[in-house]
């Protein structure tokens, strides 16, 4: 069964729907963004999340000593990370990691330390999504997760071509730059039953 990521959640309410609908990993974003939660922001929200579903840290080009920090002040269960990924930064960490990779036209996958790779479009957190053709997952040594303009209609289809071990949504699940708690439910509800409705 593919798992499912909603990211940059920030309120009391979009986790909690989260949660309940079936949700395997909630993201924090602690790059600038207008999803972006402070540590005292996501530590407390991170309360509500129960131990089964793991806790995500979602940064831009960061500093180890901010990883470090902010895993230890929310209890993250895993982190990850867009932009550059200096050597040594994910060695040793005291949780898992995930690389995500943007995709462009010549659909390279980068050698990388991580736990998980995941796939995004060339701007992240956009709501576009990328080629599919132009990348190639066979061979890849780490399970994947698919990011990149998905929502309740197209994630099955999604889901279909990569086999993915995990699916990664944001603003799919938005109305109005707002989490949608009706489309957290039903997203879910796709990825989760979706596959053999349509088989």
């Amino acid at each position: 069964m593919t798992k499912v990521k909603i990211c940059g959640l920030s309120t009391t309410e979009a986790v909690e729907t989260a949660v309940s609908a079936g949700a395997d990993y909630i993201g924090f974003v602690f790059a600038p963004s207008k999803r972006q939660v402070t540590l005292e922001q996501a530590a407390e929200l991170a309360k509500l999340i129960p131990a089964n579903v793991k806790k995500v840290g979602v940064f831009v080009s960061p500093s180890r000593a901010q990883l470090l920090e902010t895993i230890e002040e929310v209890g993250l269960d895993l982190i990850q990370v867009h932009g550059q990924v200096g050597d040594g930064l994910l060695e040793n960490l005291p949780c898992a990691s995930i690389q995500a990779v943007q995709v462009d036209r010549n659909g390279h996958v980068p050698n990388s330390q991580a736990d998980y790779l995941l796939f995004d479009a060339p701007v992240a957190g956009s709501g576009q999504i990328f080629d599919w053709g132009q990348l190639d997952t066979t061979g890849l040594a780490q399970p994947f997760f698919i990011a990149g303009g998905l929502n309740e209609d197209n994630v099955v289809k999604a889901i279909q071509h990569f086999t993915p071990y995990a699916v990664d949504v944001s603003s799919g699940v938005e109305t109005d730059g707002q989490k949608d708690h009706e489309k957290i439910r039903r997203f879910i509800e796709s990825v989760k039953h979706g596959i053999s409705r349509t088989k």
